[in-house]
């Protein structure tokens, strides 16, 4: 399970604003956000070293795109395709909307159960291809404040959901242009869970699976020549390993 935090402010300077922590078992091979793929320039991303794929990545025309395991699907299964690949597909497209078409026709049982999330600066989508589905769910994602687990886009089934969503719509939203991530970023640090590991924002378990690496992006208003904005990672634990500033 991993999770995505979204804020979307159409008419804002900084339109979109993203936080994400990433979940796994310790012991699969990854790097830090770069330009990996030599056949995908313009894209920067994570890359799985298993699989080639992506968590999370961003392409220079300023499409970010992120996947997340739906409960009970963690790791690959033998006859399916890797969920990082969904991320470098809808990256293949010059904006959110674009690529929400293009993947909507997919056949989701390639895969193992998945949310996707795309967004630009003037739109985001949620596609979400549930359990034993034929058919992948699209959805716009509302303006102001929203978050995404293993379950549905603010399903408060989500332990996480219902005890971070409410804290993250009542802090004082970040201000990218001045560096200041600070109510974020000590939200994504959160271990607590109330005794549940589920429930936390970092999460720590004795199996080796956990919170790894967080991430902050902000995309800017259409009017900034730059689409590609800041993308701030933590190569580590957030709250442990410090944000930097990725390369463009």
């Amino acid at each position: 399970m991993c999770t995505l935090v979204i804020l979307r402010r159409p008419d804002h300077e900084w339109p979109l604003l993203l936080a994400a922590n990433r979940d796994e078992m310790a012991g699969r091979p990854w790097k830090p956000p770069g330009r990996h793929w030599p056949d995908r320039h313009d894209v920067v991303g994570g890359i799985d070293l298993e699989s080639g794929g992506s968590w999370l990545a961003r392409n220079d025309q300023g499409v970010v795109a992120a996947i997340l395991n739906r409960v009970g699907s963690l790791g690959p299964a033998p006859g399916k395709r890797s969920r990082g690949e969904l991320v470098l597909e809808a990256l293949d497209h010059a904006d959110a909307g674009a690529a929400a078409v293009a993947l909507a026709d997919l056949d989701p049982t390639a895969w193992r159960s998945f949310n996707l999330v795309v967004a630009d600066n003037a739109s985001a989508w949620w596609l979400a291809a549930r359990e034993g589905a034929r058919a992948v769910v699209v959805e716009r994602i509302p303006e102001g404040l929203s978050m995404l687990t293993a379950h549905d886009l603010n399903d408060s089934d989500s332990n996480r959901i219902a005890r971070f969503l409410p804290r993250f719509r009542a802090a004082p939203p970040p201000d990218p242009a001045a560096g200041d991530w600070e109510s974020w970023e000590a939200l994504l640090a959160s271990r607590d869970g109330d005794g549940d590991a589920s429930g936390a924002m970092n999460i720590v378990t004795a199996t080796g699976f956990g919170t790894l690496s967080g991430s902050l992006l902000a995309l800017p208003s259409r009017e900034t020549p730059d689409p590609r904005g800041i993308w701030l990672f933590a190569n580590g634990r957030p709250g442990e390993a410090s944000y930097e500033a990725v390369a463009a």
